[in-house]
């Protein structure tokens, strides 16, 4: 059998009001989901506050250890939009007003009669040696610098710029799923659970319980990239579970 191509990514969610509870991220679901569509297994999620020191730490630990970290929040116009200055601290460049980004905001603004801020101008602020990652949205560029991939928080604007980033993604082998309902809990499954996943240690498997109609039922998901192997393992749980 081939090696299998792994490819992995992180997600740095940035946002005092994620962690307060004031907005519901809807961003990580989103993302993990495209991920796994195209190849890129998300391996690791964390959360952090508006504070750049925060944001420096956890970038330079999560871009030594996966292929990718995408980035979400913090790059709007305010005070506490911080994660470009903190970025360009991870790196140890400079961050200043970046010319292709100022003028795709002049041209957006001119396009709607309106006038460039200096709190908009802050929206074309990188790093510096930074790509730019297009916004068909609102204009305002995310970017990149080595492999870290910065985008807006705002759901509609953070989709638009995975969806531009995506075609200059190194990709692997897309990981294959199967779920098996089992009309029983998780306790009565177990033990042949656990055989089963020693096994074939090659396919990753989990037990997801759910109620359905009042009672307790479980949902058994197989991944491998494997498509044989999967559904080899899929077919033998069923026999051993007599489904």
């Amino acid at each position: 059998m081939a090696e299998e191509r792994i490819v992995t990514a992180a997600l740095l969610v940035i946002g005092d009001e994620i962690l307060s509870g004031r907005t519901k991220d809807q961003n990580i679901g989103a993302l993990a989901e495209h991920l796994t569509s195209i190849g890129i297994r998300l391996k690791e999620v964390r959360v952090v506050p508006d504070d750049e020191d925060e944001i420096v730490s956890a970038v330079n630990a999560l871009r030594l250890r996966y292929t990718y970290v995408f980035t979400t929040g913090g790059i709007g116009p305010t005070h506490d939009d911080i994660t470009a200055d903190s970025i360009g601290r991870a790196f140890g460049v400079a961050v200043d007003i970046d010319a292709r980004a100022e003028k795709m905001l002049r041209d957006y603004y001119a396009g709607r009669g309106l006038e460039v801020t200096p709190a908009r101008l802050r929206m074309a602020r990188a790093p510096l040696g930074a790509e730019l990652i297009d916004n068909s949205v609102s204009a305002a560029p995310g970017f990149r610098i080595g492999n870290v991939i910065v985008m807006a928080g705002v759901p509609s604007i953070m989709r638009a710029m995975l969806e531009a980033v995506t075609p200059g993604l190194k990709t692997g082998d897309r990981l294959l799923s199967v779920t098996i309902a089992v009309d029983r809990p998780e306790s009565e499954i177990a033990d042949v659970f656990s055989a089963h996943q020693k096994r074939y240690r090659d396919v990753a498997m989990g037990s997801y319980p759910q109620l359905r109609n009042g009672r307790p039922v479980s949902d058994l998901v197989l991944r491998c990239s494997d498509p044989a192997r999967l559904n080899e393992a899929a077919d033998t749980l069923k026999a051993a579970l007599n489904l």
